[in-house]
């Protein structure tokens, strides 16, 4: 096994731990670990959900099992989402990985200070 092997695989179970815990998906961590590794930002976004997918599969099935799921909701977020993500994509075709980069990081920054700050 070479090494990026082992970071992927070790960064995933960070990521799944992160994800199943917070609820965030995961891309918060995965986009920059990609972007890190040298992938533009549509393929480091693009490559993420995929990952994710897989990851939020694995979490729904713990958190089923917990009975903490509240399918209505979860239904209607994720219809709405569907239209949302066809359109995020197309976006980010127009956004250079500079560009990306900074706006990642504005919108991390500012939702840890609204974490942060909420009471």
């Amino acid at each position: 096994m070479n090494p990026n092997t082992l970071v992927l695989l070790a960064s995933g179970i960070v990521v799944g731990i992160g994800a199943a815990f917070t609820g965030l998906g995961g891309g918060f961590l995965m986009v920059p670990l990609l972007l890190f590794m040298g992938f533009a930002a549509q393929k480091a976004v693009g490559t993420s959900f995929l990952a994710i997918l897989i990851i939020s599969l694995s979490a729904v099935l713990a958190h089923n099992k917990l009975q903490n799921i509240d399918y209505k909701v979860a239904i209607l977020l994720g219809l709405g989402g569907m239209l949302g993500a066809q359109i995020g994509a197309r976006l980010v075709e127009h956004v250079s990985t500079g560009q990306f980069r900074r706006l990642f990081a504005v919108v991390l920054i500012g939702l840890a200070a609204y974490l942060f700050f909420k009471k």
